[in-house]
């Protein structure tokens, strides 16, 4: 998308993308833990010193966050620290249940740190961003507010940089954040107000969630330091979904998880998918082609201000989609992002059933991945550093 997206969606299409694509399959590559994936490994941590990345963030997907249903995020506004513990004991245990299957473990984050760094360059630490992960615009508008507040607090030296990897919809997290890094003060001022009710009590004007109010703030200074920050963004499976503005990133890389189907380009992905083929991911990842505009679950209509402030964020962020129907979204088989260069990648076949690739959507989690997609990374964004 171009500079000043001004939160604009990107349009389903079955014609050529817009942004370069290309199809990959991987090479064959070491077990994690092994002698040449150390070195590998290192050889990555070397070129992302030589970079100024100054730290890596994970950030999971839908449905293995701390508040899936958002049932947290009422007692987080009348006992805040309480809240966050809570969040805190849910992801664990979360984690615990579904370990790598679309979710970046604790075990994942400290295998990737420990196989970058070594004593003698700066380290580069990597931590995972956890956001609600709540199916609907407001919770990845939340996530990309808060996700604004933990980067601007880090005050970075001048030259560092930082390197974001969203899986599935945390992507369109990191989109929604480059709307508000680098859209003008009019289309900021629209978010904040759309979604309002969502942390500001109607009438008496109390502020319940006051990180918003906190970004918010930040976003209408005249310099905002994190502007001038190089965000290099990452994203595994993303859903097409909003556009991304392109002065709020540096750098920006998409994996797919994909297989050309005989009679379409392959930029598309066929449509209906047939059952068995899903339940081998045949085709590669079907909640990455399925999870597009129209697949939200709405917040409940007893969070009433969550309602609001969705229904509201809707107007404002598929405004230009109200023509189109569903069934023709679908029909587009649109899977390449109009912004950044996207990898079709074929991982090959994929063990276990559906429970354990989710329909090709887990590939991209598994450490037994990481340094694929660590040196094609590395690779595309920094080669010349």
């Amino acid at each position: 998308m171009p500079r000043a997206n001004q939160f604009r969606h990107q349009a389903y299409t079955a014609s050529p993308p817009a942004a370069p694509h290309c199809l990959v399959v991987p090479g064959p590559h070491p077990p994690v833990g092994s002698e040449e994936f150390q070195r590998r490994m290192d050889r990555v941590g070397a070129a992302l010193d030589s970079a100024g990345v100054a730290a890596i963030y994970l950030a999971h997907g839908t449905f293995v966050g701390p508040d899936a249903l958002g049932v947290l995020a009422g007692l987080a506004r009348v006992f805040p620290k309480a809240g966050t513990a809570v969040r805190r004991v849910i992801k664990r245990i979360v984690d615990k249940i579904t370990g790598e299957v679309g979710n970046y473990t604790g075990q994942f984050a400290q295998c990737f740190e420990s196989a970058i760094n070594r004593p003698d360059r700066p380290r580069i630490p990597v931590r995972r961003f956890a956001w609600s992960s709540e199916n609907h615009h407001l919770g990845r508008a939340d996530g990309a507010v808060r996700l604004i507040d933990e980067l601007a607090a880090r005050r970075l030296p001048p030259g560092k940089r930082l390197l974001l990897w969203g899986h599935s919809h945390a992507g369109n997290v990191f989109a929604l954040v480059t709307n508000l890094l680098a859209g003008d003060r009019q289309a900021v001022d629209e978010f904040f107000k759309a979604t309002e009710v969502y942390y500001t009590w109607p009438i008496v004007g109390c502020v319940d969630i006051p990180v918003w109010t906190r970004v918010r703030r930040r976003l209408q200074e005249a310099d905002v330091p994190l502007r001038r920050v190089p965000l290099d963004m990452v994203t595994f499976g993303t859903p097409i979904r909003y556009g991304w503005d392109s002065a709020g990133y540096a750098r920006l890389l998409h994996f797919i998880n994909h297989r050309p189907a005989d009679g379409l380009p392959e930029y598309r992905a066929p449509f209906p998918p047939k059952l068995d083929d899903v339940l081998s991911a045949a085709d590669g990842d079907y909640i990455q082609q399925l999870g597009i505009a129209g697949t939200n679950v709405m917040p409940s209509i007893f969070s009433w201000r969550s309602w609001l402030a969705d229904n509201r964020l809707n107007e404002l962020l598929q405004h230009d989609l109200v023509r189109q129907k569903p069934t023709d979204r679908f029909q587009a088989g649109a899977i390449v992002p109009d912004e950044g260069t996207t990898l079709l990648v074929d991982y090959g076949p994929l063990e276990g059933g559906v429970a354990q690739h989710l329909a090709g959507h887990a590939v991209y989690t598994s450490s037994q991945w990481l340094l694929y997609h660590a040196e094609e990374t590395v690779r595309r964004f920094y080669a010349a550093e």
